[in-house]
């Protein structure tokens, strides 16, 4: 048996998160950074790798067409991904980071991914009320397959 891609520890820390920063990189190379929400799969890909979801919500955006973002082209292009998810506290003895390297890509609401784009939603919206408004349903949700992560801190 294959050990985990992910610790206990981190698994529990990424689950009770509220947010995080996505970085993908740009066709030119550099660096793009944005602050996203997400939520981990209940299980992890046929490999062992966990997967985590983000949605392209109906925040305001750069451009009202979800596939026009940068991140979603910087996806198509190159998937690799970073999420660095981090906890911050007054007593530094709870600071504590998670960061996930992997793969990105797009889940659309259609027939061939049609069943996984709805668990994403549903389980996004458990666990952000504030997306009882928003129709998910009909956008994109980042796809990230995990593949290896670091941790610092307080993460236990």
């Amino acid at each position: 048996m294959r050990d985990p891609v992910l610790s206990t520890d981190a698994r529990a820390f990424l689950v009770h998160a509220r947010r995080a920063i996505l970085a993908t990189v740009s066709p030119s190379g550099a660096p793009r950074l944005v602050p996203v929400c997400f939520v981990v799969a209940a299980g992890d890909d046929r490999l062992g790798r966990p997967i985590l979801y983000s949605p392209i919500d109906e925040k305001p955006k750069a451009s009202p067409d979800p596939h026009a973002l940068s991140r979603v082209q910087d996806l198509l292009v190159l998937p690799d991904v970073s999420l660095l998810v981090d906890r911050w506290d007054e007593d530094w003895t709870r600071l504590a980071w998670v960061r996930l390297y992997g793969r990105g890509s797009l889940l659309e609401p259609q027939p061939h991914e049609r069943e996984e784009h709805a668990t994403a939603v549903t389980l996004l919206r458990a666990k952000y009320p504030q997306y009882a408004s928003h129709r998910l349903e009909g956008r994109p949700i980042i796809r990230i397959v995990v593949d290896r992560f670091r941790s610092w801190g307080a993460v236990g």
